[in-house]
């Protein structure tokens, strides 16, 4: 696999705080990493350098070849509040066509694709409705299925499930598998250990603030899981404890 995002000594500064410091990280097309680390570590202010949101005080961040200083244009990004980064006014077809606008699409292009995207995340029957005539959980598939009718190169997601239930948590795990298994390349932030370890083809653990990455840690489960199996394997027991450990303060060896 060829590599799609570099992440090279990056840190972040802002009104006296250090966020991140001396960040390194590579990403090859096709990966899912998750990104774990205690709260305040510095996990969010990293997506967002990575987004292009934050210009890094420190280091460069790298994406397919080209050094980022802006928002590019082949990168999407998915927000734990879904409810604020859909329109209201929109129908849920509208909402997942409204990036594919900003490239000039025809209206027939931009209404197939996200008519594709939403029968993708299991939509295809909610197109005319609203978002506010749907549960949460299905207003974050709208946010995943306006990622994929986009086509990123890299897609973002920052604690995209902390906001619903267990039950619809798990639906959208297995969801972003299927993401991943069609080849889309994805960095996950999230806060639940568990989760890291379950979608992820890595974990990526971040120290306390100043965030850094203390481990690199490959997960070596198999790519078909599912919610009752995979998490009674061995190797999901032993990772789930040793991310754990990490995230609490303990140490390992760092893994390439």
């Amino acid at each position: 696999m060829s590599l799609l995002l570099q992440i090279e000594k990056v840190g972040h500064s802002y009104a006296g705080h250090t966020a991140l410091e001396d960040v390194n990280l590579e990403v090859a097309e096709g990966e899912l990493v998750s990104i774990v680390g205690p709260s305040g570590c510095g996990k969010s202010t990293l997506l967002r350098c990575i987004a292009g949101l934050v210009r890094p005080s420190q280091g460069r961040v790298v994406l397919n070849d080209a050094e980022i200083e802006d928002v590019p244009d082949n990168l999407a990004v998915v927000f734990q509040d879904y409810s604020r980064s859909l329109l209201p006014w929109l129908s849920v077809r509208d909402n997942v066509a409204v990036p594919l606008r900003r490239h000039g699409k025809p209206k027939a292009e931009r209404r197939a694709a996200a008519s594709e995207a939403l029968e993708a995340v299991g939509l295809g029957a909610a197109a005319q409705k609203y978002p506010w005539q749907l549960s949460g959980g299905m207003q974050q598939r709208v946010s995943i299925a306006r990622a994929l009718a986009y086509k990123p190169a890299l897609l973002l997601m920052d604690e995209p499930f902390g906001s619903v239930d267990a039950q619809t948590r798990e639906d959208l795990e297995d969801l972003v598998l299927q993401v991943r298994g069609e080849g889309m390349t994805i960095l996950l932030v999230t806060h639940d250990i568990d989760e890291s370890v379950y979608v992820g083809d890595r974990v990526a653990v971040l120290s306390r603030a100043p965030g850094k990455v203390i481990a690199d840690l490959p997960v070596g489960l198999p790519a078909e899981r599912d919610q009752i199996t995979t998490r009674e394997l061995p190797e999901f027991v032993r990772l789930r404890a040793e991310v754990g450990r990490l995230v609490r303060g303990g140490s390992a060896p760092v893994a390439s």
